[in-house]
């Protein structure tokens, strides 16, 4: 009946003669949603409006409507250096990974694709943890490491203390110690005798045993040298000396093809240059990039990307530096765009 009703009422007004424009634009609202009431079809949701960081010419990553009926809130989303995006919704065990505007999945989270973008374990600073996270580069020769590189193979060392590759994938850069004081197999029987230790003159007599077995380590070996963090990279002229140099860190994913110095208050390359004098909510921050001619850098955080120039873009995720097919550097970036229900990237020139 009432459908009837408003069937009728569709067809007089389409007989009635608008007496201006502004009774044609409500006829026209009105005729949509009687059309979608006859029909049976639910009226679309006001989704809100596109954020700031939207761009005209985005690059659609997941229709989070269509098949897959994810919501927004509910998705985590993660990057590789590569390119590669994982997606993952809370309270479920389907992900989908992304490349190149290809959607594979859904996956477990057993899925080998999917455990590619695990890069740390329970313990972080454990051996297993430092090769996983670097593969092929770090690999076990006996009790120590070795670094292999283009072909090249560097070590062995007995404790590797950090290691970068350049996002271009040619150049690395590691700090290293050949003989440590302590390893990590011994700094765990340590731990583990001081706790079995009951009274204060067995622990006084365990820390004078461990002290004279570092004392003959640093004899034997290449001698107190070989105790020393030293800097090991295929990159020539550099200048950087671990011990000398504090309050820095070493990046690889901050500038595409080069390997930087990140310090509280300015950028340096390997060969001492400064490059970029920056702000400590840099150093901080969750990403920093530099452009290609050292002359802006950007930072994120808490969703909100400030670059040097003035610029500020909220509601972004996950930014990462890309080089296109034209040899030119990016920093992709992606939003939630509620016009389309669908994750969305912009790429700046940079």
């Amino acid at each position: 009946m009432k459908k009837s009703i408003l069937f009728l009422v569709a067809i007089c007004m389409i007989f009635i003669n608008p007496v201006n424009a502004q009774l044609g634009g409500i006829l026209k609202k009105v005729s949509k949603s009687m059309t979608n009431e006859l029909l049976g079809k639910p009226e679309e949701k006001d989704r809100g409006p596109e954020p700031a960081c939207a761009c005209e010419k985005a690059d659609l990553i997941l229709d989070l409507g269509g098949k897959l009926k994810i919501d927004y809130k509910e998705v985590s989303i993660s990057v590789l250096e590569d390119g590669r995006i994982l997606v993952s919704t809370r309270g479920t065990d389907q992900l989908y990974v992304l490349k190149d505007g290809v959607t594979q999945g859904p996956f477990h989270s057993d899925d080998p694709r999917v455990k590619e973008f695990e890069t740390t374990d329970k313990d972080n600073n454990s051996i297993d943890n430092l090769i996983l996270k670097n593969k092929p580069y770090i690999s076990r020769s006996g009790e120590k490491l070795l670094i292999t590189f283009d072909g090249k193979t560097y070590g062995p060392y007995g404790a590797i203390n950090s290691f970068v590759v350049s996002l271009s994938k040619d150049k690395f850069a590691a700090i290293v110690i050949e003989n440590p004081l302590m390893t990590e197999n011994e700094g765990k029987k340590m731990e583990a005798a001081s706790k079995n230790a009951k009274t204060d003159q067995e622990k006084m007599d365990l820390a004078m045993a461990y002290a004279q077995q570092m004392q003959e380590k640093m004899m034997q070996g290449g001698g107190p040298s070989s105790t020393m963090a030293k800097f090991v990279s295929n990159i020539p002229n550099v200048k950087y000396d671990p011990i000398k140099t504090v309050g820095g860190t070493l990046r690889g994913n901050i500038k595409y093809n080069d390997i930087l110095m990140v310090g509280y208050n300015s950028i340096t390359d390997l060969q001492g240059n400064t490059l970029l004098s920056i702000k400590p909510e840099a150093f901080a921050s969750d990403k920093l990039f530099v452009n290609s001619d050292n002359t802006k850098y950007a930072y994120f955080n808490y969703g909100t990307l400030t670059i040097s120039d003035n610029r500020i873009l909220s509601e972004v995720i996950t930014p990462h530096l890309v080089k296109e097919a034209d040899g030119k550097i990016y920093i992709a970036y992606m939003y939630y765009s509620p016009k389309k229900n669908s994750i969305m990237q912009c790429k700046i020139p940079f």
